[in-house]
């Protein structure tokens, strides 16, 4: 039998009051590099922040298979290491990167709805859309039948597939030309088509080119159609000035025509130029207060690494201006 000494009383029960984390105050739409150096100074003034990211971090930077202008490397960098120690001094400062496309950015009142992966909500603050940009299309007869069949836009993806093949590249810009260096690699040769008789390219590249052996040109010069049935076979080419189309046999086209913003899921909401980049100030306010942008997805005079991670810092000083003055 049990006595009273041994029965303990029950103990009273107290409310436990767990306090709710709280949101993130900003937002970075886009992993590249404007992106993640946004996250890195974000996360380094305590700027409670998430990063919105659909592929893998790194953006276009990481189809460079060597950046030589980037300070600090004198032998150069691959984009592809670039990008991962940029990743990696993000993540060490805590900085959260979900993944996920994003389909809407709206405004809700006092906060900026973000709307990604169909199903996923989050309200924010404040953002800075670093969206990068895409390979432009050139929309002629066999780019998109042939995608991934000989058409492609990424050298370091796909030079190792044509191994003693031969290659066309189109555009004369320091993209056309690094990748067509980098596919002589592989390939038996590289053919170069440009529209104009004068490269865009920085004269270093430009003279990398011309003295490769495996690299030639055609001039005045604009891709007409992509043939083949199953695989790329062969390109009309038309010469600009001569008005006569020639057909050339290859097996792989890489194409370099310019780039187009990733801003279709914007609807509208800031202001633009005509070809829909990105409008800003020098401190990366764009027409709406609290959303900012950063990188090549913005109008600027030079799309590079280093002006990239530039506006990344710059935007990422500027939101947490805007947000110290919501307090």
């Amino acid at each position: 039998m049990m006595t009273k000494e041994a029965i303990k009383p029950v103990p009273k029960l107290e409310a436990v009051i767990i306090q709710k984390r709280e949101g993130p105050s900003l937002a970075i739409i886009g992993g590249g590099i404007a992106g993640l150096s946004a996250g890195i100074y974000a996360m380094r003034m305590g700027i409670n922040t998430i990063l919105i990211e659909t592929a893998m971090p790194g953006g276009v930077a990481t189809n460079a298979p060597l950046i030589e202008n980037y300070p600090g490397f004198p032998n150069g960098i691959s984009g592809t290491d670039l990008a991962a120690a940029f990743e990696e001094q993000a993540k060490n400062l805590g900085l959260e990167i979900n993944y996920g496309t994003v389909k809407s950015l709206t405004l809700e009142n006092d906060r900026k709805k973000i709307v990604y992966d169909e199903d996923k909500m989050l309200f924010v603050r404040s953002v800075i859309v670093a969206t990068g940009t895409e390979s432009k299309k050139l929309g002629i007869k066999g780019e998109e039948e042939l995608l991934g069949r000989g058409v492609s836009y990424c050298a370091t993806c796909d030079a190792p597939f044509y191994k003693d093949k031969k290659v066309l590249v189109i555009g004369g810009g320091n993209s056309a030309l690094e990748e067509a260096l980098f596919i002589t690699n592989f390939a038996a040769s590289v053919t170069v088509v440009h529209r104009r008789s004068t490269l865009r390219a920085d004269k270093i590249l430009e003279m990398r080119a011309r003295n490769n052996p495996k690299i030639y040109f055609m001039w005045d010069s604009e891709l007409e159609k992509i043939e083949g049935k199953d695989k790329v076979e062969a390109a009309k080419v038309l010469n600009n000035k001569t008005k006569k189309s020639t057909l050339v046999p290859c097996d792989g086209i890489f194409i370099y025509a310019g780039y187009s913003p990733n801003t279709s899921f914007l609807s509208g909401l800031l202001k633009t130029d005509e070809k829909g980049f990105i409008i800003t100030d020098e401190e990366m306010k764009t027409s709406v207060g609290g959303i900012f942008a950063a990188g090549d997805v913005r109008v600027k005079p030079l799309n590079q690494v280093i002006t990239a991670a530039a506006d990344g810092a710059v935007a990422a000083s500027s939101a947490r201006k805007y947000l110290e003055g919501l307090k």
